[in-house]
């Protein structure tokens, strides 16, 4: 139908001229497809379907049990889907402009202390530096060091972590040039603790492992070419159990979480922690306010006469 054929031209564009990924495009197609469904159910098109209907529709969504964020979802496909149509000049409005998101009771993240990061790169750096054992688990080891140290010391998603090229190895500066969603560059920060840990991973790659042929940092024999993200993520909680922290609430992710609150909390500004993680809309960094709330109430009581009162 020609309603779908719309879906494919818009699904095109946001592949061609966002650089969309693959996950994005086929949330749209998903997302999308549902909403056609109901407006054609409803004897209705995308180029006529109005405000009412498009309320309509997340009353709908509401009433089959979908949470508030899910709905926010659905509607931000719907608003870039009925901008597409606008700018193709296939409708004279933008019937969502008026449309208000569903409130969301957004949780706070799940965030690591520093001294349970610490305690959890202590225990890989002593791993890493173990003599004893086969030269396979003094490499699963050191990687395995590498990618928490890097992770929490440039914040960055464990996609982009595991599919670094080997280039990042030969980084001589204090930092390194990703490129995240929507192929847009961001310059991370590379300490001194990462640069050794790739030095000693390095070393035992070159020890035995043959791998000039891979373009990537941690190459793997899979589907990509490189290292898992869900592997890293196992092997992660694994390390959690060995140094007795709650495996069920570490994972790669709450480690990005742990380098955003931290900065925070030790003094960066919220527009340097957006650069940092990458974030297109600083609306996405501001989950970690609840950080900053915590440290000027801290600062008010510590110094102002009245915190001492």
């Amino acid at each position: 139908m020609k309603e779908f054929h719309l879906v494919e031209a818009f699904l095109e564009m946001m592949s061609a001229e966002r650089g969309a990924a693959k996950n994005t495009l086929a949330n749209y197609s998903n997302t999308l497809e549902r909403y056609l469904n109901y407006l054609m159910d409803e004897s209705n098109i995308p180029s006529k379907v109005g405000v009412t209907s498009i309320e309509g529709y997340l009353r709908y969504l509401t009433s089959q049990g979908l949470s508030a964020s899910t709905q926010a979802m659905h509607l931000s496909s719907i608003r870039q889907f009925h901008k597409f149509l606008f700018a193709e000049g296939i409708r004279k409005d933008d019937p969502c402009s008026t449309i208000d998101s569903p409130k969301l009771g957004r949780p706070l993240p799940k965030i690591m202390s520093i001294e349970e990061v610490d305690q959890l790169i202590g225990l890989a750096e002593q791993e890493a530096n173990d003599k004893k054992g086969s030269p396979t688990k003094k490499l699963r080891a050191a990687r395995l060091y590498v990618l928490i140290e890097m992770l929490y010391a440039s914040g960055l998603r464990v996609s982009e972590l595991v599919s670094l090229p080997k280039t990042a190895a030969n980084a001589s500066g204090r930092f390194l040039t990703i490129v995240g969603k929507g192929n847009k560059e961001r310059i991370v920060p590379l300490s001194d603790k990462c640069k050794e840990a790739i030095s000693l991973y390095m070393s035992h790659m070159k020890a035995g492992f043959k791998s000039e042929s891979s373009k990537f940092l941690f190459p793997a024999n899979s589907a990509t070419g490189h290292y898992a993200r869900q592997v890293f993520a196992r092997d992660l909680k694994e390390l959690a159990l060995r140094t007795g922290l709650d495996a069920a609430k570490i994972s790669p992710h709450v480690m990005r979480h742990a380098f955003a609150s931290h900065l925070l909390q030790n003094g960066a500004d919220l527009r340097s922690v957006q650069q940092l993680l990458g974030h297109a809309d600083i609306s996405t960094t501001q989950i970690y306010t609840h950080v900053l709330d915590e440290r000027l109430k801290q600062l008010v009581e510590d110094h102002h006469p009245l915190g001492k009162v």
